[in-house]
């Protein structure tokens, strides 16, 4: 078994704490953030503890009235201690997404800022391995891990007001979809015409934390069959 890494127990609020680790972007890290969290499931149920995980955090909420910070402690240590390596059974996601430049605006400013061409991006974008580290920003919206380090680019000086729900962008060291229309600073290189987040369903995100993700590219005529809006 791996050492564990430090980490920190501090309340939040009446009703909830944090499990906190160093502070970076890790797969190993999350996975194990990730284990914690169905382990803890697991022990006392997911009608009495809701987890929220994220990149090197889990948040877990609890009714104060049935539970307090000192007991969920005490267990969270004892899980800590004892399954910090429990393995963790993750979804395999694919999605669709069309790289035609009518649906990637920024394509080309992310080929010129990493010094390739735009089918040299794509390329890499489309074959990484991501991971759901976390949903956030809005509901619905996936912190993707994995982006190839030469497609790293920082965000849009000037934010959109208005980005299009399925556009697919870079942020940084991440990548990310949009699940709906909203304001964002991301460089857009494509776009997905999948539903990303729909109330109607059970879960309505489409994407989870832990999921794993693999892109299937599809061109602009297969981007409008699917559905998609230009």
């Amino acid at each position: 078994m791996q050492p564990l890494p430090e980490f920190n127990l501090s309340p939040l609020g009446d009703s909830a704490l944090v499990l906190a680790f160093a502070p970076r972007i890790d797969p190993d890290l999350n996975q194990r953030v990730h284990a914690i969290a169905a382990s803890l499931r697991a022990a006392l149920g997911s009608d009495r503890v809701e987890c929220v995980p994220a990149y090197h955090t889990l948040t877990v909420h609890f009714d104060p009235m049935q539970d307090d910070f000192a007991s969920l402690a005490a267990v969270i240590a004892g899980l800590l201690d004892g399954h910090a390596d429990a393995p963790l059974s993750m979804r395999q996601i694919s999605v669709p997404v069309c790289y035609d430049p009518r649906l990637a605006p920024d394509l080309a400013a992310v080929a010129e800022h990493a010094g390739l061409s735009t089918e040299a991006v794509v390329a890499l974008h489309s074959t990484a391995d991501y991971r759901v580290y976390f949903l956030g920003f809005k509901p619905g919206f996936a912190y993707l891990g994995g982006l190839p380090e030469a497609l790293h680019m920082p965000r849009r000086a000037s934010p959109r007001l208005n980005v299009p729900a399925g556009a697919v962008g870079i942020g940084g060291a991440q990548t990310g979809i949009y699940p709906s229309p909203s304001p964002g600073g991301w460089q857009l290189i494509g776009r997905t015409p999948l539903a990303l987040f729909d109330v109607r369903k059970s879960p309505p995100s489409l994407l989870q934390a832990g999921d794993r993700l693999k892109i299937d590219i599809i061109t602009f005529a297969e981007f409008i069959a699917l559905g998609g809006v230009p």
